[in-house]
């Protein structure tokens, strides 16, 4: 499954909210540093959607605040 993502860092709290047209927009406490902030969109979205970590892959948009995301299912 893929699913556009627009992610927001340095938030006070985290959030993932799904929009209309499918995107998610995630809300981060980490700072975009040094993958921090992919790092803990990664943790969020595995916890989501119930799959380890290495199930969900950012396909493009590493240092973009839009992202394409991958969750590989069994």
């Amino acid at each position: 499954m893929k699913k556009t993502v627009k992610v927001k860092p340095n938030s006070k709290k985290q959030l993932i909210e799904e929009m209309a047209d499918g995107t998610l927009k995630v809300n981060l406490k980490s700072p975009p540093v040094e993958g921090k902030a992919n790092k803990e969109l990664i943790e969020l979205l595995a916890e989501k959607f119930n799959v380890t970590k290495s199930q969900v892959q950012i396909k493009s948009g590493l240092s973009s605040k839009t992202k394409l995301i991958e969750i590989v299912e069994d």
